[in-house]
């Protein structure tokens, strides 16, 4: 299946989403794969079996949330540097969300940027992350705070690259899932509702659909101006939570849930949701081995983080919330303070 990228509205950028069996990938320049040990040791060999024309520099980088760092980008540049790559060199970003954000972002920044591939192997890069030029890194006042829109040349996304895939990763991208289907696709949440989402069908069926869905909001609004912020659902919430625990107690996906039923607790509270389907959503996520609750241990702490968040703007927060319940959206920017704080009293404050 192929997905078609098509921006428009500032340079004219097209690519395409191919869903099937990692394809030849033939090059005649120089190539960097980014990974990590966990990928490399799993499936590298499958990539490197796929080139041909060249041999690739591998670049490995630590696993995992907390190495999203400028550190971690600044090693992956001086690679290049060290090995004489030019501007019609190329990158591959092997590996999940965090790989795919960082290698996007160190080719925006390599010569004033040369071109990259995406091959996600996480279900959350798959239907999310490795679509839409999103890159970027965290820092000590929030999550990719630092970065860039640069849309990659192809994104090549094998379903087999999942079956190594630990259930908690898995899970972590069930919740991306979710996401989509609650923001634009009620028919689409049923089907999440009443599917086994591990069976090769319906993998291959979720990835394509959520891909449909965040292809066409891109394509709609790639600098995230509108629409395009809508697929932050949960997320202003789940930043603060990353942050609080410093990227280490949860995976990106297992904030993002949590971060959902906190924004459904502040729908349901302004009448935007009713209380039957928060409570759909909240065990459409249990089911799937999702965390849904967060103790907070400091609401005025909690709230003052929202502003450190690329959401916030002249001192307001935007919050993307059902709009008329499941399917429907809306992006509110006019809440009452005590709503909200209101709401973090709900987790524990």
């Amino acid at each position: 299946m192929i997905v078609p990228i098509k921006l428009e509205k500032n340079e004219p950028v097209t690519y395409d989403i191919m869903i099937d069996s990692l394809p030849t990938l033939d090059f005649d320049t120089k190539v960097a794969i980014v990974t990590n040990p966990t990928v490399s040791n799993l499936h590298l060999q499958k990539l490197l079996d796929s080139i041909k024309g060249v041999k690739p520099l591998v670049i490995e980088v630590p696993d995992g949330e907390e190495y999203k760092t400028m550190d971690t980008v600044l090693y992956i540049l001086d690679r290049l540097f060290e090995n004489r790559f030019d501007r019609k060199s190329v990158l591959l970003a092997f590996g999940g969300g965090v790989i795919g954000d960082m290698t996007g972002f160190s080719a925006s920044l390599f010569q004033r940027g040369i071109d990259f591939i995406q091959i996600p192997t996480t279900l959350l890069s798959q239907v999310d992350a490795s679509v839409g030029g999103k890159t970027g890194v965290n820092n000590k006042f929030g999550k990719n705070l630092i970065g860039s829109f640069y849309q990659p040349k192809a994104v090549y996304i094998d379903p087999d690259f999942l079956k190594t895939l630990p259930d908690r990763e898995y899970s972590a991208g069930v919740a991306e899932v979710v996401k989509m289907a609650v923001m634009f696709d009620k028919e689409f949440f049923e089907f999440l509702q009443k599917s086994d989402l591990k069976s090769r069908e319906n993998i291959e069926k979720m990835i394509a659909h959520s891909v449909s869905i965040k292809a066409r909001v891109v394509n709609m609004d790639e600098k995230e101006s509108g629409i395009r912020a809508v697929l932050n659902y949960g997320h202003t919430f789940a930043h603060v939570i990353e942050n609080e625990t410093k990227y280490s107690k949860y995976l990106h996906g297992e904030a993002v849930s949590i971060g959902m039923v906190m924004a459904n607790r502040l729908a349901v509270r302004l009448g935007l949701m009713s209380e039957e389907e928060a409570v759909k959503v909240k065990n459409l996520l249990e089911k799937n081995g999702l965390p849904v609750d967060y103790h907070i241990s400091d609401t005025d702490s909690f709230y003052e983080h929202f502003f450190l968040d690329k959401k916030s703007n002249k001192g307001k927060i935007s919050f993307i919330l059902p709009k008329n319940g499941i399917g429907t959206h809306i992006i509110k920017n006019d809440i009452d303070v005590s709503d909200i704080k209101a709401t973090l009293q709900e987790f524990g404050g």
